[in-house]
């Protein structure tokens, strides 16, 4: 409840993706990891896709847990990247892929390319959690309905961030 949940950010694609349990989502790695500095939090990079079932599955039954979905609204900056979205890019922002070697034209591709290439991994749902320069501080999660599990990687990425530690 600090001033910075009041703050109404437009977002980039903000107008082609909507989040999920009506948590405040960024669907731009750049411009989430920039919010994440300026309100001192982790960002928690949330790899999904339009078509992924098990992604949804984790919203339903683990992200929706009282307690979790209570620490993702007051603890992360949160950013959706779907990596199956078919939106072109504008040519100025195409690229050759790092992991690929081909060049990236939609923005579905940039995102995997961005997780197969700094995670070595094109699984969803797949999450990382990061420091202010972008290295991982909690190792990551994928699909496993155990809220358990997925509030001690949330615990990890936490206390990683305020210890200054990474992975």
């Amino acid at each position: 409840t600090g001033s910075e949940s009041s703050v109404t950010v437009n977002k980039k694609y903000g107008d082609k993706f909507h989040a999920p349990l009506g948590l405040d989502v960024f669907f731009d790695y750049e411009e989430a990891l920039a919010h994440a500095k300026a309100v001192g939090k982790p960002l928690l990079l949330d790899f999904t896709g339009h078509a992924c079932v098990n992604c949804r599955k984790m919203e339903n039954q683990v992200w929706s847990r009282p307690e979790i979905l209570a620490r993702l609204n007051s603890e992360f900056v949160i950013v959706s990247l779907y990596v199956d979205d078919k939106t072109d890019l504008p040519e100025s922002e195409r690229f050759i892929g790092k992991s690929s070697g081909t060049k990236i034209k939609t923005l579905g591709a940039k995102w995997g390319d961005l997780q197969a290439a700094r995670f070595n991994t094109n699984a969803q749902p797949y999450y990382v959690i990061v420091d202010h320069q972008g290295n991982s501080i909690a190792g990551s999660a994928s699909y496993d309905p155990d809220e358990a599990i997925f509030q001690s990687f949330l615990n990890k990425g936490v206390s990683n961030f305020k210890s200054g530690a990474t992975k």
